[in-house]
């Protein structure tokens, strides 16, 4: 993703687009995949964890990202597919590796609808499939 789609993105959803704000989003969409923040602060390496963790927390908050449990030791920070600031679209499977410990979108598997009771009123869904990747199975 370029500098000027960055920008787009982010003023799309209300953020100011400034440095850091910019090189994170970047680095997230090259990631293309769910990213931790450890992850992401080792990618990173010219902004400080703090200044990641404002830029994510800030994403989330104008639905530009949504946090999805890894299924094993944290969460994870994935850019929405929807690009709509008042909603998340997070509504596809995710995968963890228990080798590699990576978490993986499978956007193309739809969540299973859960009818739930009455009174219960449903506003995220975490799917997530543990097991081992191909590249960790071969």
């Amino acid at each position: 993703m370029d500098e000027k789609h960055c920008v787009e993105l982010l003023e799309a959803h209300g953020i100011k687009p400034t440095a850091n704000r910019i090189v994170v989003l970047k680095a997230m969409a090259a990631a293309g995949r769910p990213m931790s923040l450890t992850e992401l602060e080792y990618k990173i390496l010219s902004i400080d964890k703090s200044g990641v963790f404002r830029a994510l927390t800030l994403f989330k908050e104008h639905h530009l990202v949504h946090v999805i449990e890894d299924g094993g030791d944290g969460v994870r920070y994935e850019l929405c597919h929807s690009h709509d600031s008042e909603t998340d679209d997070d509504l596809h499977v995710h995968f963890f590796c228990e080798r590699c410990r990576r978490t993986y979108c499978l956007e193309h598997i739809a969540v299973p609808e859960v009818a739930l009771p009455e009174g219960f009123q449903q506003t995220s869904v975490n799917f997530m499939v543990k097991g081992i990747c191909p590249e960790c199975k071969g």
